[in-house]
């Protein structure tokens, strides 16, 4: 069974900048597609950001040319740069393979306020 640990949150203020890591323990990370997901407070999970194994990436819309999704596969570990941060990116951050299995990690806080 994979665990995750997201980290790199915090509170950032509109147009900044946050790097989020999430390390997922196993021999077998390279084989999955791994995504961030969002959950904002009183909403439900959301897909943010997909990325193969081979480096395909999708995006929601609202995400488009701020946010990067990467990942090192020798690492262990998936990224996303969010850049440009918006109030309405606020959230608390998963990653998780696509489709999500029912194991998340903690998450990482993401709060975007003056």
């Amino acid at each position: 069974q994979v665990q995750l640990v997201e980290s790199g949150g915090g509170l950032v203020q509109p147009g900044g900048s946050l790097r989020l890591s999430c390390a997922a323990s196993g021999s077998i990370f390279g084989f999955y597609v791994m995504a961030w997901y969002r959950q904002a407070p009183g909403k439900q999970r959301d897909l943010v950001a997909d990325i193969s194994t081979g480096g395909r990436t999708h995006y929601a819309d609202y995400v488009k040319g701020r946010f990067t999704i990467s990942r090192d596969n020798a690492k262990n570990t998936v990224y996303l740069q969010m850049n440009s941060l918006k109030p309405e990116d606020a959230g608390v951050y998963y990653c998780n393979m696509f489709p999500a299995t029912m194991t998340w990690g903690q998450g990482t806080q993401v709060t975007v306020s003056s």
